[in-house]
């Protein structure tokens, strides 16, 4: 016999905290801008001042072009600075629109290098109004880390993050922490095809030359990352920006079952180099038949991915994943830093997952009281039916919990089939820190959790290709059926649970809160009875203390 209060914390010591404070305190919005060399884009982001993360309410993205200096003099175009500034204007009143209470503007390496960059923003500021912070490459390579890290769950593994611009690569090592190592390369797509790529197919002696040109110009910057790692150490590459989101799709579109999102999403270097192979073979206007590249991107992916496939190499990575959170994003969560909403990047990563869960309740309009209360009685029985009701090692305990705390999200649109809008939500909304399958186990978890039990048919149940992960999702789904079981009433009467097994049966024994009648919930608990013997061949009984 033993007691299903949790002796483990729910998830981390600050849920508890995060769930506590949440009173739906307003956003804050703030928009950020980034003057990149082939494109400028924009942000809009909602900032939860209590849960200390930020939703992307709007994305736009211009191709300005700026990189297409002059030829002779490396100066900025009058061409090019007037599509800035009329993107600039359009921006201006997108983000007056939205109500923004502050806007941050970077400008990177094609205005740093350009002999009238300076004067190029004063420009800006004369006719629009605009400041503009020209950054520097390791600037630039910080924020990008801010941006990967608000992001993505760092753990306790080192991190090396890739970002191939139009006019420069930055190469960052860094950790849950800090930047280890922050390094940016006057190496870029766009930099490369100006000065490089003539005509196409290259040739196999300009092939070679280009690669050897990559190589050399990345070399200082991977001695200094190899520097800082341990011996033997490996760590996880992380990928983001154009190319590598470019790339991504390529890839994925030829897989069976696509990814929804590319953030998160794993490449390995033999998919990567059978990409460049077929993409070295194709001239700009095969390349722009693609679906998966935009003109703009068509002109300059190859030597983008030839960057890409360098630093692979040299760092001696077999696998990658994509992250679409970078520099923007990282001026976003810098604003946040510097304005007090977070107290440290340790503190925000040591919670990502909680945090987006929560924000994605909030923003689904779930009774966050009540899930938890579900997620309560979910991990209770976890951690007291291992070897009974599953055989999982640990990793489904927190797809569970958030699982728990969305199962419901679904209600608001159609309360008869709920659990199937829930997962349709839970699949296309943003859970920081989960890997894609990590994300599809969680709803898939929320979608088995009432009605019919998984059938080779579902979407839900196909989007699993593996054993272990449709026998966690099945596991950890049947848990959660119990735990919502007995989650009838607004206010919870279920106290604990105890739970009595044999080789022949499971008794279930619950306990009120104020001596109430639980005959409601002993009546919902054994509608699971069938469900436990199919699954685990046990006969399930209920009483009431």
């Amino acid at each position: 016999m033993s007691s299903l209060e949790p002796n483990r914390p729910l998830m981390t010591a600050s849920y508890g905290n995060l769930l506590r404070t949440y009173e739906g305190e307003g956003s804050r919005y703030i928009a950020a801008i980034d003057i990149g060399t082939n494109s400028t884009h924009l942000l809009v982001a909602s900032v939860n001042p209590v849960l200390h993360t930020f939703n992307i309410d709007l994305a736009e993205k211009s191709t300005t072009r700026l990189g297409e200096t002059d030829p002779d003099s490396g100066a900025l175009t009058e061409l090019a600075m007037l599509r800035v500034r009329e993107t600039l204007q359009r921006f201006k009143e997108l983000v007056d629109s939205h109500k923004v209470e502050n806007l941050v503007i970077t400008a990177t390496s094609a205005v740093r290098e350009a002999p009238n960059g300076r004067d190029f923003l004063n420009q800006i500021k004369d006719q629009l109004g605009l400041e503009v912070d020209l950054i520097s490459g390791s600037e630039e390579a910080r924020l990008i880390y801010l941006g990967v890290l608000s992001g993505m769950s760092f753990g306790e593994r080192d991190h090396l993050l890739l970002d191939i611009g139009g006019g420069s690569t930055e190469l960052i090592l860094a950790d849950i922490r800090d930047a280890k190592a922050l390094t940016s390369t006057r190496l870029g797509a766009v930099r490369l095809q100006r000065d490089f790529v003539k005509d196409e197919p290259l040739s196999f002696s300009r092939l070679e030359f280009l690669k050897t040109f990559i190589q050399g110009s990345l070399e200082p910057a991977v001695n200094k990352i190899k520097r800082r790692l341990k011996p033997g150490e490996k760590p996880l590459m992380v990928a983001t920006s154009g190319t590598a989101t470019a790339i991504g799709s390529l890839i994925a579109c030829e897989e069976v079952n696509p990814p929804l999102k590319l953030h998160g999403y794993k490449l390995s270097k033999e998919k990567v180099d059978k990409l460049i192979d077929k993409l070295l073979k194709l001239r700009p206007d095969q390349r722009r038949k693609l679906a998966e590249l935009s003109e703009r991107r068509a002109e300059i992916i190859v030597p983008g991915a030839l960057i890409l496939q360098a630093t692979m190499q040299m760092m001696e990575i077999d696998e990658l994943v994509i992250s679409e959170r970078a520099l923007r994003e990282g001026l976003i969560f810098d604003w946040m830093l510097r304005k007090g909403f977070l107290k440290d990047r340790f503190g925000f990563q040591s919670s990502i997952r909680e945090r987006t869960v929560i924000h994605q309740a909030q923003r689904f309009a779930v009774d966050q009281r009540r899930a938890a209360q579900v997620a309560k009685h979910s991990l209770g029985l976890y951690d007291k039916t291992f070897g009974v009701l599953h055989q999982d090692s640990g990793k489904g305990r927190e797809l569970l919990w958030a699982a728990a705390m969305l199962h419901a999200c679904g209600q608001h649109i159609n309360l008869s089939a709920y659990h199937k809008h829930s997962w349709y939500l839970i699949r296309h909304g943003e859970l920081l820190g989960y890997s894609d399958i990590e994300h599809l186990m969680v709803a898939a978890i929320a979608r088995y959790h009432r009605r019919s039990l998984p059938k080779k048919r579902h979407e839900a149940w196909q989007s699993l290709l593996k054993r272990d992960h449709r026998r966690t999702v099945s596991e950890m789904a049947m848990l959660l059926r119990l735990a919502t079981s007995i989650d009838r009433r607004p206010e919870p009467v279920v106290a604990s649970i105890e739970v009595i097994t044999n080789l022949k049966e499971i008794t279930f024994k619950l306990h009120s809160q104020k001596n109430q009648d639980l005959s409601l919930e002993k009546w919902s608990l054994m509608n699971c009875s069938d469900n436990v013997r199919e699954k685990c061949g046990l006969i399930m009984k209920v009483v009431i203390s």
